[in-house]
């Protein structure tokens, strides 16, 4: 029986890493609907601005084939530092980014890249062999097909990566609905179509 103790995150003590989200990189993505690809990363980004959490934006020698950032995220995030890797693949090995990272301070990594079993993974190993708790955010990372995907989150989890989706984010940090229904209520509502449905009706209810 695996005794592995729950490990909630914490909005004190988390940071959202945005890696690698590029125009090139993004048509690489074929595990997941594209439209609904998207949406999940800019819910994720939502998700790091509702909670105020530190984000650190970062890009693959995106003056060659893997292309620019996706420029929602610079528009949404303006003041994430935004580090521009000259050619690492493992962003992990950019100085800079590590650095970021340490600055803050925070001890729980929430990971979200493209594609998943080389720009996620790599970074997410090497964070968890330097002792950090690693967070993967599987519907907003993305790759080839499934089989890749499948074989990624595999390593990942064997080295002690919690696999997670943007909405299980959501939910683990905020913690309480009491601590902010409409915010946490139209957070998912905006990028969870069948969500909007229940806000609509709970806000009928309000107006009563």
């Amino acid at each position: 029986m695996d005794n592995t103790p729950y490990v909630r995150l914490d909005r004190d003590n988390a940071i959202v890493l945005l890696v690698d989200h590029q125009a090139g990189l993004l048509s690489l993505v074929r595990d997941i609907d594209p439209d609904q690809f998207k949406n999940n990363v800019m819910a994720l980004a939502d998700t790091a601005k509702f909670f105020n959490l530190p984000t650190i934006l970062t890009t693959s020698f995106e003056t060659g084939p893997n292309g620019p950032l996706m420029p929602e995220l610079k528009a949404l995030l303006p003041d994430a530092p935004y580090i521009a890797r000259p050619g690492q693949i493992n962003a992990w090995d950019n100085e800079d980014f590590v650095k970021a990272i340490k600055t803050t301070g925070k001890k729980q990594l929430i990971i979200a890249r493209v594609v998943t079993e080389v720009c996620v993974a790599f970074p997410a190993l090497s964070a968890i062999e330097e002792g950090f708790e690693v967070f993967v955010v599987g519907d907003a990372s993305g790759t080839f097909n499934a089989l890749t995907r499948d074989a990624a989150w595999r390593r990942m989890e064997a080295a002690g990566a919690q696999m997670m989706t943007w909405f299980g984010v959501a939910c683990e940090l905020h913690r309480d609905w009491r601590r902010d229904i409409e915010g946490l209520g139209n957070l998912c509502a905006n990028h969870i179509p069948d969500y909007r449905n229940l806000m609509t009706a709970y806000n009928a209810l309000q107006a009563r």
